[in-house]
């Protein structure tokens, strides 16, 4: 499957521009992840865009991510992609994180959804977005509420990572396509 393959199907089931920038968001830092490991960044793009594709029609688990998973078998992407995208859901409980690029779906997945929260507060948007920011936000209980942050930090001690530098990390690679993501100073 190409990326234009990905996008059209993520742009069959998603109408939500905030969810879709979500996914750009994770694709962006799962890629960066690939580069910085010597993995397969496409694949590793992909499982980061189509991790949630099926999020806005079947919400409830375990619905998401098991209906998106069965379409993405029926057009066949590897069982390696769906395992991963599968693994992201902590309520499967057969579908445990093992790989490393499980691991980083799931590290990169929340962190990159909070990292969003804290650009839009700030009038520079991700630019000058540093990980000790991002971090006093992170205890804040009341912004950004719904982000799990004990995913945020069980998804850093799977892979042995730091905190701080998992962060700017993510930050970095979201910077790179800030305008695609409407993170550009305003």
């Amino acid at each position: 499957m190409s990326r234009a393959d990905d996008l059209a199907l993520l742009r069959d089931y998603t109408a939500s521009e905030s969810l879709i920038k979500h996914m750009f968001a994770v694709e962006i830092a799962m890629r960066a992840y690939a580069r910085k490991f010597g993995e397969d960044e496409e694949k590793w793009g992909t499982v980061g865009l189509l991790h949630d594709f099926d999020y806005e029609r079947w919400p409830n688990p375990p619905d998401h991510p098991l209906q998106g998973a069965a379409i993405l078998k029926e057009r066949g992407y590897s069982d390696e992609i769906i395992y991963a995208i599968k693994s992201h859901a902590d309520y499967l409980t057969d579908c445990p994180r093992v790989s490393r690029l499980d691991k980083t779906l799931y590290a990169c997945d929340e962190l990159c959804g909070f990292i969003t929260a804290c650009a839009l507060v700030r009038p520079q948007r991700l630019e000058g977005l540093t990980a000790a920011s991002v971090k006093k936000k992170l205890k804040q209980l009341s912004f950004a509420a719904s982000v799990h942050r004990e995913d945020i930090s069980r998804g850093v001690a799977d892979l042995n990572w730091d905190l701080d530098e998992h962060i700017a990390f993510c930050v970095a690679a979201m910077q790179t396509i800030a305008a695609e993501l409407g993170l550009l100073p305003a």
